[in-house]
């Protein structure tokens, strides 16, 4: 937490520089005074329902105005956020595997397969529990591991005609985690830890670690939800110094 409190701050305020700088703020702040005014006709108008039902509608058009406005601000925080969102989930998304659990290697391949199964090489401090097991008409193919002590090694999938690695960790604190190594640059967006996988038939390789929390103030809560709701007190609390409507 005291890592990612400071960059949900920084997150608030590039969010306000964004908004600041992207915007129609004159535009928004006249529908944000046209929201408010209708929201006044329905507690004015209470006995009249033809005017209660004028004012609901200019109230959703206002609104609907309002957001229209903040989507290019939006659109352009996006691209960044993607990026960030999946470097943070490496790091605050899941824990190494514990000392004595067990967890599952997937192997992906892009179509069904019916070739050999390849040979899972554990380095020491992992134990492959079970055989290899084809699921899903034969393109996925599972194994069990336990981990014995702490480790930081590599998974070798061996295959007659090569071999394929993907990290493996165990032991305790938090720690930069390749869940997944694959093999699309699309996939690679949102699986960024690892190297993509060379050509060939294997489409992912997948270590299923447990999730993390991140602790603050009592509360275990997944990581984005610290970072959008520091961003977002950042937000509302300096936008006035930054000048800024939405």
């Amino acid at each position: 937490m005291l890592t990612l409190a400071p960059l949900s701050v920084l997150l608030g305020i590039a969010a306000l520089w964004v908004f600041r700088r992207t915007s129609n703020q004159a535009a928004i702040r006249r529908a944000k005074a046209e929201t408010q005014a209708h929201l006044y006709e329905l507690r004015l108008f209470v006995d009249e329902p033809a005017l209660i039902g004028k004012a609901l509608w200019d109230l959703l058009l206002s609104t609907m105005r309002r957001l229209g406005l903040m989507l290019v601000p939006a659109a352009i925080m996006a691209i960044p956020m993607v990026l960030l969102f999946a470097q943070l989930e490496c790091f605050y998304g899941h824990a190494p595997l514990g000392i004595g659990d067990a967890a599952i290697v997937t192997l992906q391949f892009r179509d069904g397969r019916s070739g050999p199964v390849p040979v899972l090489q554990a380095p020491d401090g992992i134990a492959v529990e079970s055989p290899a097991v084809r699921i899903d008409g034969g393109r996925q193919i599972s194994w069990r591991i336990r981990a014995l002590r702490p480790v930081v090694g590599v998974l070798r999938f061996v295959f007659p005609d090569g071999a394929l690695d993907k990290t493996v960790r165990a032991g305790a604190g938090r720690v930069y985690i390749s869940v997944r190594r694959v093999s699309s640059a699309l996939d690679l967006i949102r699986h960024p830890a690892e190297r993509r996988l060379p050509a060939g038939p294997v489409d992912w390789i997948e270590v299923r670690y447990p999730p993390a929390t991140v602790h603050a103030f009592g509360l275990d809560l997944d990581w984005w939800i610290w970072l959008l709701l520091l961003s977002t007190i950042t937000a509302l609390v300096l936008k006035r110094r930054f000048r800024v409507a939405f």
